[in-house]
């Protein structure tokens, strides 16, 4: 009894000080998303078979380009064209600024990648504050050139690749019946919130909506203690047995990556995920699709060799079906205890770390966006930004995930968010 008082005191005293969960009190005053998704496929692009055509809300995919296989999400998407990364260049430039904008230990987000930085500030109270996997991720070790997650400046998060491994660590007690240890734990979080509640009535307005971020932040918690809310959507996809690392179980390890990192973000487990496409210089071999050439042999085929950068097309065409699977999913499961689906209320980023590979530059970086954000992000446009650093990008992520900075990553590379996209 006395250690939950003394809890509660300094509980108190935290909320009274307005040092409790600040940032997170923030984000609620706001519509926002609730989850923050990244999708990486490697090397770069080919500009003009990328490029929707039409202005920004009757914009249309031209047959045989890259993002036709979007054409009935468009209405889900916020195309994003021209964005420049300040100050980096190459594969392995465009790779270690691509999520992090170029961020020094000095910066306002430590070198931390977007996504790292939002878990970190979102605080959800959820198993994992965020879950990477990879496709073909492994084979080449950690380094600047094979992650694109960052925990800070230098400090990489490595995505797993093993669909089987990923699935014991999020379902592996899926089916197993609630045990004591769960009753006891759920019995002590019942105790806390019910004296928080009593000590909501003796707070001011501020003070209170901090404790109520808090009391959310506990049924979190309460929720992270079973597989996830929802029987049906949580017992985890079907058991992964192929080998991940073979060539060619790429497209089968894609999908059943996809698969979990959905039914994570359905039960709650995480609110911040990624699934890594390979790595630049990816060796991939689409061989699935009849291609013998390696995916970063194909990224630099000139416009004299029209069949290899047909191929390379067939190839990104491939990666964008990816993308609308991975959209259409989440479309498909309601958003739990609210209205609308988990799209609707998710921000789902689809990011490369160069524009025209051919020309090794990491200029006019092709980027997409989907999901409502929580009303936060007007879908069904093609924006284009020319010249701009993609800095102002990833401030726009952090401020649809409702936080606040006006920067991120190196401050050289601009304030503010982009020009229209929010709203």
């Amino acid at each position: 009894m006395t250690n939950r008082r003394t809890f509660l005191a300094s509980l108190g005293a935290a909320i009274l000080s307005g040092r409790l969960l600040e940032g997170r009190a923030l984000a609620q005053s706001r519509a926002a998303a609730k989850r923050l998704i990244v999708f990486f496929s490697p090397n770069g692009s080919v500009l003009r078979h990328w490029r929707p055509t039409g202005g920004e809300t009757n914009f249309s995919f031209e047959a045989g380009t890259i993002l036709e296989p979007l054409a009935p999400i468009k209405d889900k998407l916020v195309v994003v064209d021209g964005l420049d990364f300040f100050n980096a260049a190459n594969h392995e430039g465009g790779m270690g600024a691509m999520l992090t904008g170029g961020g020094g230990a000095g910066s306002a987000s430590g070198g931390a990648s977007v996504d790292q930085y939002v878990a970190s500030q979102l605080a959800a109270g959820t198993r994992f504050p965020s879950l990477e996997l990879g496709v073909h991720t492994s084979a080449w070790g950690g380094g600047v050139q094979t992650r694109m997650s960052y925990q800070s400046a230098g400090q990489f998060v490595a995505p797993d690749d093993e669909p089987a491994r990923v699935a014991r660590r999020l379902f592996g007690n899926a089916g197993a019946p609630v045990d004591a240890l769960y009753l006891k734990r759920k019995s002590v979080l019942d105790l806390v919130r019910a004296e928080l509640g009593d000590l909501k009535q003796q707070l001011g307005n501020d003070e209170r909506v901090k404790l109520e971020a808090h009391l959310d932040a506990l049924r979190q918690s309460e929720r992270g203690l079973m597989t996830g809310g929802n029987a049906d959507t949580c017992a985890g996809p079907p058991a992964f047995t192929l080998d991940a690392q073979a060539n060619d179980n790429f497209p089968a390890v894609g999908r059943a990556q996809t698969d979990l990192m959905v039914a994570a973000l359905a039960c709650d487990q995480t609110r911040v995920a990624s699934i890594q496409y390979s790595h630049t210089v990816s060796p991939t071999v689409f061989s699935w699709l009849g291609i013998s050439e390696g995916h970063h042999a194909l990224s630099h085929m000139d416009d004299g060799n029209a069949a290899g950068v047909m191929q390379f097309v067939l190839a990104e065409r491939w990666f964008a079906e990816q993308f609308r699977y991975l959209v259409e999913r989440l479309d498909a499961l309601p958003e739990p205890g609210g209205t609308g689906s988990l799209l609707d209320h998710s921000l789902v980023v689809w990011a490369k770390e160069m524009g025209d590979s051919r020309l090794h530059e990491c200029r006019s970086v092709p980027f997409v966006l989907a999901g409502g954000a929580g009303g936060a992000l007007r879908t069904g446009r093609y924006l284009r930004y020319p010249g701009q650093a993609h800095n102002r990008l990833l401030v726009s992520v952090c401020q649809l995930m409702g936080l606040n900075n006006p920067t991120f990553g190196d401050p050289a590379g601009g304030t503010g968010t982009l020009e229209g996209l929010i709203g």
